[in-house]
């Protein structure tokens, strides 16, 4: 006799799939707080922590940044581009990376900023997410500039996988703004900013999807003084959101507080350079992540209880 298919059972392992890079990073930010260690080995902190400034000198430092996030940070981040100026010996330090990563637990992501035409950038699964891929990571960033929906079969090969992505929405930098909150002059989003477009389409990968979606969103730290501008409020996104821009580049505990009231433990916040001044010394290093790390989780948890108070 042919095998009878449960359609049911089969349509739920196919969701807990879709659904398991925000069940995993929500767990570990339960665990951990929401802290991204930033790994970025910039030419300056390689000479300043007195290794190489190349591939290995780049390792050296990945190494040491990770085993200061081990046990006190939700997940790392690594910043694709100081890899890749060294070329393929640049990748091929990542990839060892991710998979020391991947063997101490640590959730991944790799801020690549992918983005293209739907028929060009489809390889970039086979780079990331599929069982055995060489860069195989937990999440990468994405640039949807081609438009939001050139980037949909890449977030379905990702949620198919497992993993997970971040668009980029709101961006720290400064000449982002003009872009990000210009008003769209057609499609379904006409007369919305680019910005809203962005994170509306994002958030409908979202929808149906119980606790934290593996969909998110970057929304820069310092971003706060316009994000009204743009229509978002990032209380009404289920997805996880990352954002840069706290310690180094300018934003503080208060700028959290305020930018993500209303929001529900989906904030993941980017730290990278403020812990990396305190290397090579892993002790020191390590206190570094630990203090920063109990900053961010009270400018998230002040944010909280004040929407909790207002609602009252």
């Amino acid at each position: 006799m042919p095998e009878v298919i449960d359609t049911a059972q089969e349509d739920g392992r196919q969701n807990a799939q879709r659904s398991d890079f925000g069940l995993r990073l929500r767990n570990s930010m339960d665990k951990y707080g929401p802290l991204c260690v930033g790994i970025d080995p910039h030419r300056a902190l390689l000479t300043d922590w007195g290794y190489q400034v190349d591939a290995e000198g780049a390792e050296m430092f990945a190494m040491r940044m990770l085993q200061a996030a081990n046990g006190r940070a939700a997940a790392v981040k690594f910043q694709m581009s100081m890899f890749e100026r060294y070329g393929s010996k640049g990748f091929a330090a990542l990839e060892r990376l991710l998979y020391v990563a991947r063997q101490m637990g640590i959730i991944t992501i790799v801020d690549c900023l992918h983005g293209g035409l739907t028929t060009t950038i489809s390889a970039i699964a086979d780079a990331y997410f599929k069982p055995g891929a060489p860069l195989r990571a937990d999440a990468i960033t994405l640039l949807p500039y081609y438009g939001a929906r050139s980037l949909k079969n890449l977030i379905n090969d990702a949620l198919d996988n497992g993993r997970g992505v971040f668009v980029a929405s709101l961006t720290s930098n400064e000449e982002g703004r003009s872009l990000q909150s210009a008003i769209r002059q057609g499609g379904e989003y006409a007369g919305k900013t680019v910005a809203y477009g962005i994170a509306a389409t994002a958030q409908k990968h979202n929808v149906g999807i119980d606790g934290m979606g593996s969909v998110g969103l970057i929304v820069g730290a310092t971003v706060g003084q316009w994000i009204d501008q743009t229509g978002i409020d990032p209380a009404q996104f289920t997805g996880p959101i990352l954002s840069p821009g706290y310690g180094w580049q300018g934003a503080e505990a208060e700028d959290l507080t305020t930018l993500f009231k209303g929001t529900h433990g989906n904030v993941l916040v980017t730290v990278s350079r403020s812990i990396a001044s305190h290397g090579p010394d892993i002790s020191a290093l390590s206190e570094a992540t630990e203090a920063i790390a109990l900053d961010v989780r009270q400018a998230i948890m002040q944010a909280e209880e004040e929407t909790t108070k207002e609602q009252q």
